[in-house]
């Protein structure tokens, strides 16, 4: 596994060593020893999940403000372009962001942890997205930043206008959002 660094030191893109010959590939996705070794992180990982998703659509920034979690994302079907936004108030890099391109040919994997917001757009067709968490989904502590936030400016790579849930049509503004500590 090579750890790829980024302009924010606390996401990292992880890129496993993939085997592959005629008959197809094979390569560990997840291994708690050697992500300790490489990460220096202890991470009890509690849910997966999965979703698919079609072209042009755009998830987020959706992050729990208590029962915070850290997510180890990857694509198995599609590509998507993968968005962190630091939302920590005591962080030098608050309200800056990163994003990568996750897909199932480059077989990317990216680490963000508690305190950042997290979205995603499908660049392809469609896209099958999973992802680890180090806590549970707590509907009561979830809260959306508008992905189109003028303060953010992400460079998105949409196909004209993204479909959004109604849920994400109605983000707060960066300056208004429960930030952490």
């Amino acid at each position: 596994m090579k750890i790829i660094t980024s302009t924010i030191p606390d996401i990292l893109i992880l890129e496993p060593k993939v085997f592959g010959d005629e008959r197809g590939f094979f390569f560990e996705s997840f291994n708690d020893r050697t992500w300790r070794e490489i990460t220096g992180l202890e991470v009890g990982f509690v849910q997966h999940n999965h979703s698919r998703s079609a072209g042009n659509v755009l998830r987020g920034l959706h992050y729990q403000i208590q029962q915070s979690q850290g997510k180890l994302v990857r694509v198995i079907a599609g590509e998507v372009f993968d968005v962190a936004v630091d939302i920590r108030k005591s962080s030098p890099t608050l309200g800056q962001w990163v994003g990568t391109h996750l897909s199932a040919e480059n077989k990317r994997q990216m680490w963000i942890p508690a305190g950042f917001a997290h979205g995603f757009c499908v660049t392809s067709e469609s896209a099958e997205f999973l992802y680890l968490t180090t806590d549970y989904w707590a509907p009561e502590h979830e809260r959306c930043i508008a992905w189109n936030d003028p303060d953010l400016a992400i460079a998105w790579p949409l196909a004209g206008q993204p479909i959004v849930s109604g849920k994400d049509q109605v983000g707060s503004r960066f300056t208004d959002a429960d930030l952490f500590p």
